[in-house]
């Protein structure tokens, strides 16, 4: 992220965004230093769940590039409107919205079952397309999340690996609000695992506007940012 002045009074808010911005700058520069790692390590996805179009435009504006978005039907709204910008998907797909996901999303965090990535390659492929995925992991003891079973992984990116127009790019999780740190860890070391298997396995997507830090700590290669960035939003 770059940030750039900010007009005072602008309808977009470029100054609270600007602050926000600059803030969660510093903490993953602090953090990743705490860590013996590079700021630069460390993309930030800015999450554009319930933001207005002008809100992620004027975020835009201020050097963010990497932008997540949880629905797909809400990203065909803003996709195009954002000049020189990486989409993420990063909510649970379904399979009816595979062929906009992989126009839509270069990148795809939230891959958990086989009969998706059957049909992201198929899709990917009838469009021309070859998305990055992320294999989502059920990290902790939280059955209400998504995510592959850690036993089950290794056969689920197999499957993702051995699939002609998707690249495995890595894992993700979603934490639990008790033992995050816990649940980043055991990322890690799934990570670390596997990788001399599937060598592409290089990123971590962990971490969120609460508990990022510690995702840092532990190795995460992205975030995903909402609140932080852009505040509070209504519920949708």
């Amino acid at each position: 992220m770059t940030g750039v002045a900010a007009n005072q009074g602008d309808s977009n808010g470029l100054t609270e965004l600007l602050d926000r911005f600059q803030k969660v700058r510093r903490q993953v520069a602090e953090s990743a230093l705490a860590a013996n790692r590079e700021a630069a390590e460390v993309r930030v996805i800015a999450v554009t769940k319930g933001v207005p179009l002008d809100r992620v435009q004027a975020a835009s504006r201020l050097g963010i590039v990497d932008f997540g978005e949880n629905r797909v039907q809400e990203a065909r709204g803003k996709v195009p409107c954002v000049e020189a910008a990486t989409w993420h998907g990063i909510g649970r797909l379904q399979t009816n919205k595979v062929n906009w996901a992989v126009r839509l999303f270069p990148w795809i965090h939230s891959v958990d079952r086989e009969d998706l990535v059957r049909q992201l390659s198929r899709a990917a492929g009838q469009f021309g397309c070859r998305p990055q995925v992320l294999v989502e992991v059920l990290t902790g003891d939280a059955a209400t999340k998504g995510g592959v079973v850690p036993q089950r992984l290794p056969w689920l990116l197999e499957v993702v690996a051995e699939s002609e127009h998707l690249n495995l790019a890595g894992l993700m999780t979603v934490a639990s609000r008790d033992h995050p740190q816990h649940d980043f860890a055991q990322l890690r070391m799934l990570r670390e695992q596997w990788i001399g298997r599937f060598p592409s396995l290089l990123e971590l997507s962990m971490g969120m506007s609460d508990d990022f830090p510690l995702a840092i700590e532990e190795g995460a290669t992205m975030i995903r940012i909402g609140r932080a960035l852009f505040g509070a939003r209504p519920a949708i």
